[in-house]
């Protein structure tokens, strides 16, 4: 496999891994979703039993595994995927977004800035690095 292809299989791999953290939130109940930033109503509704959480959470994880599929396919691990090339283009943009959105929130909110933010943009700036790099290496052969 190709150095572009590993890093590729490495962004999948993560996306995997928070395919399977949102399914853990969704077995772990309120406080999970406390913990992992959700929001006091996800959290209050779950404790309620309220299936909505559960829904939205597990959609969540099911575009997670779309992109993580993507990742596997612009990695020759799989098929191709349907519009490969704008796929890992736009996963690649998101999670970048995402990462560096703690810049502008540092600047002008940053008591909203705690530990789950940080660590959350953190991991996202990773992923989109390796979704990025692995892409532009490949874009050739996809």
């Amino acid at each position: 496999m190709s150095k572009s292809g590993k890093t590729l299989v490495f962004g999948g791999i993560l996306s995997m891994l928070v395919v399977l953290l949102h399914i853990a939130i969704i077995i772990g109940g309120a406080d999970w979703y406390r913990f992992f930033g959700a929001g006091e109503e996800m959290a209050r509704m779950a404790e309620a039993g309220s299936w909505l959480p559960g829904i939205v959470t597990f959609g969540i994880a099911i575009v997670f595994f779309i992109w993580g599929l993507y990742a596997f396919s612009g990695a020759e691990q799989i098929k191709p995927l349907p519009f490969l090339r704008l796929g890992l283009a736009l996963i690649s943009g998101i999670y970048l977004l995402r990462g560096l959105a703690i810049i502008p929130a540092l600047i002008f909110a940053p008591k909203l800035v705690d530990t789950f933010v940080f660590w959350s943009s953190l991991v996202s700036l990773i992923i989109g690095l390796a979704y990025a790099i692995g892409a532009k290496e490949r874009w050739a052969q996809i």
